[in-house]
């Protein structure tokens, strides 16, 4: 059994915040445990919740064509959220929900140690980039130690506001160079083109 396995395990009998009363699965995540890059939206939704994977609605479709794009299908990459159980209602999650998960998700990154981690809406944003606003920085990578970090608005937005998809399409197209450049530079050594995709 691997230590991503485990941790599921884990995840699935967690009961530190109120969501474990009304959730029907827990969605930890779904992926290549070495995947280069890793994928964190917001929260399961319903369909999510009924089958226990991530992505597996309409959003989850949308996500699978913006991979194809790329010529990746999500065997390839590794996709997670910000909280494993469904918020009633597909409302936010709330601060303590995702203060309880926060550390099931920094053990996914510390195990899988992607090359890329794109984030997929204002919550996970919001992990990496307190007080940002994802109008302004989607779109351009970020290099924190042998990561590069990579916003983009959520696939679902793109289902309310037809505007965001092509925004969407456009930025998932940055990604196969980005990981192109990261991959040629080893984790403790930082170039000055590497430096260039950096905003900090």
């Amino acid at each position: 059994m691997s230590k991503l396995t485990e941790l599921y395990d884990e995840i699935a009998q967690c009961h530190d915040c109120s969501l474990a009363k009304t959730r029907l699965k827990v969605v930890p995540g779904e992926g290549r445990e070495d995947a280069d890059i890793l994928f964190i939206g917001e929260a399961p939704g319903w369909h999510e919740n009924q089958q226990g994977r991530p992505f597996v609605g309409p959003a989850g479709q949308f996500l699978d064509e913006l991979l194809a794009s790329i010529g990746l299908q999500r065997t390839d990459v590794y996709i997670a959220n910000v909280i494993k159980c469904r918020p009633p209602n597909n409302r936010d999650p709330l601060p303590p929900e995702i203060e309880a998960c926060a550390s099931f998700l920094d053990r996914q990154l510390e195990m899988i140690v992607p090359r890329v981690i794109v984030t997929l809406g204002r919550f996970s944003m919001a992990k990496f980039f307190p007080g940002e606003s994802i109008s302004r920085i989607h779109g351009t990578a970020r290099k924190r130690g042998g990561t590069l970090l990579f916003p983009m608005y959520h696939p679902a937005a793109a289902l309310h506001q037809p505007s965001l998809r092509k925004i969407l399409e456009t930025d998932m197209l940055k990604i196969p160079p980005l990981l192109a450049k990261v991959a040629d530079v080893p984790a403790a050594q930082e170039t000055e083109e590497i430096k260039q995709l950096s905003l900090f």
